[in-house]
């Protein structure tokens, strides 16, 4: 394999600005990015999108891609290519690490999106058309072990009799709560958040785009974490991507609050103390999803915004967030993050010029 120090991430194409040493963030949370961090020869270690970042207890931190060459790329914290192994998962959209009785095992979310043999050269965002870049097919979740061996997996709810058959099933996320129970959220199919135990047995569904309850609506649910941040009261932080806003419930379904995240498209949260970190895949701008306009987002213990990297500064007047966007210097599309032992940050992005993970160094 080549040097990967000779290879750079590709960034925004909007900007003629050089990412790497750049400082970004707000107050007490600045970064300088690290734009070589992960590089790797694009003709060895291909990537499509990277959907998906996790570490182990290992300390390695486990990218997922939906180039189906190689699902997994494993590095350590200096960036260094570890391994790279899995072709099953065209559609890899999330994955969770967790550790069971000292062993991690490997949650796995295929959004059912595959590439489209028929593909016209051209539509790329034609979502229904037979002839896109992609095309859709029902997803699944799976468990692995860490070296990637099949547990199970839990498939279509329809065939447990909690989905019509006309309902698409595309999940986007999964959290596991102290338990085990499994919380996924269905943000490509029918936006409902399924819940089930440890061994993949039903337990409850709630949500949908389509709900009349405002507060239980969920719109392009995309990201679910546990909140573990209250003692003896956990809770869950989804997103509910296209209504910019996270909603807390219950661990049985129960709506707590709305978190308004105007100006956001954003995904599930990723916990570091009292702190959380969310990637924020496009900002509204212009009465749309504006392109190339990602960030991460970071709030405190009472769910205020308290730095944008890569964003423009969060402001409250009284307690109510303003819109807040892209700063254009930095990020395609913000699609994943995970913070190290070190307080430092690993962003992985869609649609981002087949980039690698970027390392954001805490000053």
């Amino acid at each position: 394999m080549s040097d990967p120090a000779l290879f750079t991430n590709a960034l925004v194409p909007k900007s003629n600005i050089d990412p790497h040493g750049l400082i970004v963030g707000h107050g007490d949370f600045k970064y300088k990015i690290n734009a070589h961090w992960g590089a790797l020869d694009p003709k060895s270690v291909p990537v499509e999108n990277c959907h998906a970042l996790a570490i182990d207890s290992k300390e390695r931190i486990i990218m997922l891609t939906d180039d189906v060459r190689n699902n997994f790329i494993i590095y350590n914290k200096d960036g260094k290519l570890l391994e790279t192994w899995g072709t099953e998962y065209p559609g890899a959209h999330s994955i969770k690490v967790v550790n069971e009785n000292g062993e991690d095992f490997i949650y796995i979310v295929d959004s059912g999106w595959i590439t489209n043999p028929k593909w016209d050269g051209i539509s790329t965002d034609a979502w229904d058309s037979p002839f896109n870049k992609v095309i859709a097919q029902s997803g699944f979740v799976a468990k692995l072990t860490i070296e990637g061996r099949l547990i199970f997996t839990i498939g279509h709810p329809q065939t447990i009799d909690v989905y019509r058959p006309d309902q698409p099933f595309r999940p986007t996320d999964i959290a596991i709560a102290p338990n085990g129970d499994l919380y996924i959220t269905d943000g490509y199919g029918s936006d409902y958040l399924l819940q089930y135990d440890h061994q993949g047995r039903f337990i409850r569904r709630w949500g949908g785009h389509d709900n009349k309850n405002e507060h239980d609506n969920l719109v392009n649910t995309h990201g679910v974490e546990v909140d573990l941040r209250t003692p003896n009261k956990p809770n869950l932080i989804v997103s509910s991507r296209a209504e910019n806003a996270l909603k807390v419930f219950s661990l049985k379904g129960e709506y707590i609050s709305t978190i308004a995240t105007p100006g956001m498209y954003i995904g599930g949260p990723v916990f570091k103390g009292d702190y959380f970190y969310a990637p924020v895949c496009w900002s509204h701008i212009d009465g749309t999803n504006a392109d190339d306009s990602g960030f991460i987002t970071i709030m405190d213990k009472n769910n205020k915004v308290v730095s944008n990297p890569g964003g423009t500064e969060p402001v409250y007047v009284g307690d109510e967030l303003q819109p807040t966007t892209t700063n254009w210097q930095v990020f395609n599309h913000c699609h994943a993050v995970c913070v190290d032992n070190d307080d430092n940050l690993y962003v992985g992005q869609w649609r981002a010029n087949n980039s690698y993970p970027l390392k954001l160094e805490r000053i």
